[in-house]
């Protein structure tokens, strides 16, 4: 766990904060003494209804249809 000061905090928050969501702790310090911390907050996975699998899996191509057709539809689709 590495400590930095307040006021190298203040001026690298960004990449702190990217280290910390990397998952590395950082602790600030005030005159030598810790009085913060940075870390990553765990998050809990959204669950997936019945009804977003389907509208996702309404999406796929169907067996008839070759790669070739389905790239082809996509480069048409991207040209209008």
């Amino acid at each position: 766990m590495e400590q930095v000061n307040l006021a190298e905090a203040k001026a690298h928050l960004s990449g702190l904060v990217a280290r910390a969501e990397a998952g590395e702790t950082v602790q600030i310090s005030r005159r030598g003494k810790p009085v913060a911390q940075l870390s990553t907050i765990a998050r809990s996975p959204k669950p997936i209804t019945l009804d977003m699998l389907r509208a996702v899996t309404e999406t796929l191509p169907r067996p008839s249809e070759t790669a070739n057709d389905v790239v082809r539809a996509m480069r048409d689709e991207a040209r209008y």
